[in-house]
C-alpha cells in the first residue's frame, strides 16, 4: 500500500483504517457522472488509479496531464466487527477541488477547497457487510473561484507553472468514534507560566462529560488535569521541569487526551506538543525569548512521480533533512499547503516554517473566490495551528495580481484575512502578503531577484528599524510601506544551475530550462552569487531572515540546490558555510 502511515499523527484515534491503494477510476470529460448514474453504479469505471496519487503523476498509474474537468473514485470496504455501535468517519486529507461522497449511493457530504482536510459522518449510510464508496471531484482551474497554486493554466507546464493535480491527493482513511467524542483540541504553549492551554472541541456534548488531558514525557506520565467538560472551556496543564522545543533541542511531549462519561473513558486521542513561543518586538523575531534570524529556503513541494504528493513519507523527512544539511533552520511553504505528515517531522527535526495559501489563481473580483479562500483558509489554520514548527502564516503571496483588478476588494480581503488569521490564532504573526503589497502586516517580506550582490546591497541600505518608506519594487502606491517590524527578504537567488546542461548553454540563451538572471558561465560563479547576496542579508544589522530560492528544482525551472529528483548541485560544506553564517542582527539584547 502507498502511504500506510497515520495521516494524522497530531490527533490520533487507535481505530482507524487506510483506505489507500488501489481504486477503480475513471475520467469524467463531460460532467456527467450523475447523469450516468455513477454514484449508485459505479461499474462505468473503467479504469483503476493508486489512491492517493493525482491522476497526473506517474504513481498513480494513470499519467494523464491534460485537462481534467472531473473525475469519478470507487472501492468497497468493510467496517471491522469491533466498530459496531460507533459513528463512523470518512476522512480525507485533500481533494482538489469540489468533492462529494456517495456511500451505498446515499450522499454522505460535499467539500470545497483543494488544500484543507474534511470528514463526512457516513454511519447512517452503511449496510452490513460490503459497503460502496464513490467519491467524484470536479476542478476548473481557469474559473478563478478557485485557487491554483502553481498549477499550469495553460496545457503544458511554462516559467513557474508546473502539472496540475487534480482529485484526491492525500490519504483517505476512516475512523470510529463514540457519540460524544473529542473532535479537536486547541493546544497553545505557554513557557513564560510553564504549561499548556487545552481547549477541547466536544461533538455531541452532554452534561457530566469529563475531559482530561494527560501529559507524558520521555513515555512516563508526569502531570495531568481533569475537569468537568465544556466545548470550547480550556484546561491548563502545568510541566514540570519544562523542556522548551527549539531547532537545537525540538523536544515533544506526548499528551493523552480522554472524554469520560461516568467514570469510563469513552474517547482517547493521541496528540503532542511543543513548549516553545514564537514572537515579534520591533524588527526582531524571538523564539523563546531569544533573537533569532530565520534563514529559510523556499520550498515548493514539488515531487516528478508524485506532483503534490510526496511518493513516501520518508521524502517528507528526507526534504527536511536535506535543507538543514546546508544551512537552513526553515522552510517558506510556497503556494501550497503541505501535508500534516510533513508538519509532524518538522516538529520532530526542529525546522521552522511559515504556513502559506495557495492563492494564485483567484479572481479577486469575484465573491465566490473570495469566499472560497476566507472557508478553506480559516480550515487550513485550524487544522495546523498546534504544530510548533510553524511560526507565522501567510495568507498570500504578491497579492494575487487582485491590486489590479480591483485596489479597494483587494485592500479589504487582506485586511480580512489578517484580521481573521489573529482572531483564530493570536499566537503567531501574520504575513499578508508575501513579496509585494502590503496592506496590513507583521513582517514585512521583500521578493528581489538581482543576481549582482553589490547592486543587492544597495538596494536595502536604507532598511532601519526608523525607515518609513515603501520598499516595494512593484506598485508602492498601493503598498502600505515599512513600519519598523522586522524585515525579510523571503525570495532571492533562485540562481539557474543545472549540471547536466551547463555545458550545452550559456550567457542569455534560456531554452533548455530557466532561473533568474543570465545564466552563469560557471559554477564558480554560481558560488559568488549565492555567497555574494546571503552575506549582504546576514551582515545587515536590521534584516530579520530571508528565503533563498529554492530547495529543489521544479520541472522546468532549474534554480534549485537539488535537482528535482534530489540530487545535490553543490558543495554541502560550502554552502551551509552561507547560509549558516552568524547573524548581525542576532548580536542584540536577547528578551531575558
Amino acid at each position: 500500500m502507498f502511504r500506510p502511515e497515520h495521516p494524522k499523527p497530531q490527533f490520533r484515534h487507535d481505530r482507524w483504517l487506510n483506505l489507500n491503494g488501489t481504486w477503480n477510476f475513471d475520467f469524467d470529460f463531460g460532467l456527467s457522472g450523475e447523469e450516468k448514474g455513477w454514484h449508485e453504479d459505479p461499474s462505468g469505471l473503467k479504469k483503476q488509479i493508486n489512491v492517493p496519487f493525482c491522476p497526473e503523476s506517474k504513481l498513480s498509474g494513470i499519467e494523464y496531464t491534460d485537462f481534467i474537468p472531473a473525475v469519478w473514485y470507487h472501492r468497497s470496504f468493510t467496517i471491522p466487527e469491533e466498530w459496531k455501535g460507533s459513528h463512523i468517519f470518512l476522512h480525507f486529507g485533500a481533494v482538489d477541488y469540489d468533492c462529494k461522497a456517495w456511500v451505498n449511493g446515499k450522499p454522505v457530504g460535499r467539500h470545497y477547497g483543494g488544500a484543507s482536510s474534511f470528514s463526512f459522518d457516513i454511519t447512517e449510510a452503511l449496510v452490513e457487510g460490503e459497503n460502496q464508496l464513490v467519491v467524484s471531484a470536479r476542478d476548473d482551474i481557469r474559473s478563478g473561484i478557485q485557487p491554483t497554486g502553481k498549477q499550469s493554466t495553460q496545457l503544458k507546464s511554462h516559467g513557474c507553472d508546473y502539472t496540475r493535480t487534480t482529485g484526491i491527493w492525500q490519504t483517505v482513511w476512516l475512523e470510529a468514534r463514540p457519540e460524544s467524542h473529542l473532535e479537536w483540541v486547541k493546544i497553545i504553549p505557554d513557557i513564560d507560566n510553564g504549561c499548556f492551554i487545552l481547549t477541547p472541541t466536544i461533538k455531541k456534548y452532554k452534561n457530566g462529560l469529563v475531559f482530561k488531558a494527560t501529559l507524558i514525557a520521555d513515555g512516563k506520565e508526569t502531570a495531568s488535569v481533569s475537569s468537568t467538560a465544556g466545548s470550547g472551556v480550556s484546561s491548563t496543564i502545568d510541566v514540570p521541569n519544562p523542556r522548551l522545543w527549539s531547532p537545537s533541542d525540538p523536544y515533544l511531549y506526548d499528551l493523552r487526551l480522554e472524554l469520560i462519561d461516568n467514570g469510563k473513558i469513552i474517547d482517547t486521542v493521541h496528540s503532542y506538543a511543543g513548549l516553545r513561543k514564537f514572537h515579534i518586538e520591533g524588527n526582531k523575531f524571538y523564539l523563546n525569548n531569544e533573537i533569532i534570524f530565520l534563514r529559510f529556503v523556499l520550498d515548493q513541494g514539488f515531487y516528478p512521480d508524485g506532483i503534490w504528493t510526496a511518493p513516501s513519507d520518508d521524502e517528507l523527512r528526507a526534504d527536511i533533512e536535506r535543507a538543514m544539511a546546508i544551512g537552513f533552520n526553515g522552510a517558506r511553504l510556497h503556494q501550497k499547503v503541505f501535508e500534516e505528515r510533513f508538519h509532524y517531522w518538522a516538529d520532530k527535526l526542529g525546522y521552522l516554517t511559515w504556513g502559506e495559501y495557495y492563492d494564485w489563481g483567484m479572481d479577486f473580483a469575484n465573491p465566490q473566490a473570495l469566499y472560497n479562500q476566507q472557508k478553506e483558509w480559516r480550515e487550513i489554520v485550524i487544522r495546523d495551528m498546534n504544530h510548533p514548527s510553524i511560526v507565522a502564516w501567510t495568507p498570500f503571496n504578491e497579492s494575487s495580481g487582485g491590486h489590479r483588478a480591483d485596489p479597494e476588494a483587494h485592500r479589504r480581503l487582506v485586511s480580512d484575512t489578517y484580521d481573521m488569521t489573529h482572531q483564530l490564532d493570536p499566537t503567531r504573526p501574520v504575513n499578508d502578503a508575501s513579496g509585494w503589497v502590503h496592506v496590513i502586516t507583521d513582517i514585512y517580506s521583500m521578493h528581489n531577484y538581482e543576481q549582482d550582490p553589490e547592486k543587492f546591497r544597495q538596494h536595502y541600505a536604507e532598511v532601519t528599524p526608523d525607515a518609513r518608506r515603501k520598499f516595494c519594487v512593484i506598485i508602492p502606491a498601493l503598498d502600505i510601506g515599512y513600519e519598523g517590524q522586522p524585515f525579510v527578504v523571503d525570495e532571492y537567488g533562485g540562481t539557474w544551475w543545472d549540471p547536466d546542461e551547463a555545458e550545452k548553454a550559456s550567457g542569455t540563451d534560456q531554452k533548455a530550462s530557466w532561473g533568474y538572471g543570465n545564466r552563469p558561465e560557471s559554477i564558480e560563479e554560481v558560488y559568488r552569487r549565492i555567497e555574494g547576496l546571503t552575506a549582504v542579508l546576514t551582515e545587515h544589522p536590521h534584516i530579520a531572515g530571508f528565503a533563498y530560492t529554492q530547495l529543489t528544482d521544479v520541472e522546468q525551472e532549474k534554480n534549485g540546490i537539488y535537482t528535482y529528483d534530489r540530487r545535490l548541485k553543490f558543495d554541502s560544506n560550502r554552502l551551509k558555510k552561507a547560509f549558516a553564517a552568524p547573524a548581525a542582527i542576532e548580536k542584540g539584547k536577547s528578551n531575558t
